[in-house]
């Protein structure tokens, strides 16, 4: 039903027109206008049939029962039909469930909707080495990756499930594989292949199959992704946190993203003024800072270092080459964060 989109007068025809009436909200039947006639509205109500406008309460000149204002045709009446039509598609699949589209499927009424619901993601973090409190010690080093991952998986729009702390041990690893819930699961610290990285010999344990055996990029190579027998799915981060960050924005995110039913971004290319050094065969991710010019590295990008990442924009992915790149594209290092179109 044709629906006020202010409060004012419905009215038929030129003016002016005598008030005969009142519709209020919620009113089913609000009646019939007759050519130069006039009733008072609400924002949101039924108008009457034959109204031909809606003249809002701030343009009205009101004497008795007489009315008179501007009228344009179709002014101010939202018509039914014009947002949507029967068989028309309101939203395609694997859009995001947000408060707008919320508001959407309720107006046009429906109470429950299908959805993909995001997945769980548990981590482990193994490392005999690892303090958990306080600075590092000779001998000790300060666990950077178990504090970036609640958010990290948060703003990837997953579940956060149980963080553990694990010594390098293979038995204990077993244990947790075999006992922790979670649609993913994130080892860090054991995906190398030093004498203390027990994780590929434990995805071979369990009969896992080993879908991706190390990735070709500069930091974050050790990593590992594996399925579990059961379907659960195993990402092992390297040990140092700039290559752990590395490895959970591309494969960790890739991963959730599928997971969660929806299509992997495209990243947006961006100029790099001052050139970025290649590596000769792998890709190099490269924190930037976004200018009005291009990208710009921050430095501090090696493998144990955080702090090019803790200040950058974005990670520049560089491919590989024999010089130098003046053009990269754009990884967010928020993985929450919608791509640039730039």
């Amino acid at each position: 039903m044709d629906r006020s989109a202010m409060d004012g007068y419905a009215v038929r025809g030129d003016g002016p027109w005598r008030i005969v009436g009142h519709v209020a909200a919620g009113v089913a039947e609000p009646g019939t206008l007759e050519d130069g006639e006039a009733t008072g509205i609400v924002t949101g109500a039924t108008v009457p049939v034959g109204a031909t406008c809606v003249v809002r309460s701030e343009d009205a000149v009101v004497s008795g029962d007489r009315l008179e204002g501007p009228a344009k045709e179709g002014r101010h009446i939202r018509r039914t039909g014009e947002e949507c039509k029967p068989g028309d598609q309101l939203l395609p699949a694997g859009i995001v469930v947000d408060p707008a589209v919320l508001g959407l499927a309720a107006t046009v009424g429906l109470n429950r909707l299908t959805v993909v619901p995001p997945p769980t993601v548990a981590a482990v973090i193994t490392g005999d080495e690892l303090v958990h409190r306080g600075p590092s010690s000779p001998g000790r080093i300060r666990d950077a990756i178990g504090p970036m991952l609640p958010g990290l998986i948060t703003r990837a729009g997953a579940r956060n499930g149980p963080l553990t702390h694990l010594r390098d041990d293979r038995d204990a690893l077993v244990k947790a594989l075999k006992e922790t819930q979670a649609e993913l699961v994130l080892v860090s610290g054991s995906s190398a292949s030093g004498p203390a990285d027990h994780l590929r010999a434990v995805l071979t344990e369990l009969d896992a199959d080993l879908i991706v055996d190390g990735v070709a990029c500069r930091p974050g190579h050790p990593q590992a992704l594996a399925q579990l027998p059961d379907g659960r799915l195993v990402l092992g981060l390297p040990g140092n946190p700039h290559a752990a960050l590395v490895a959970f924005l591309t494969l960790g995110v890739a991963a959730i993203t599928r997971m969660r039913g929806l299509p992997l971004a495209t990243l947006a290319n961006i100029a790099v003024p001052g050139g970025i050094t290649c590596h000769p065969t792998n890709t190099r991710l490269v924190p930037i800072r976004l200018t009005a010019q291009g990208a710009v590295p921050v430095g501090h990008d090696g493998a144990a270092m955080l702090r090019g990442p803790a200040v950058a924009d974005a990670l520049a992915v560089v491919a590989p080459g024999p010089s130098e790149a003046i053009a990269a594209r754009l990884l967010p290092i928020d993985p929450g964060a919608r791509p640039w179109i730039l």
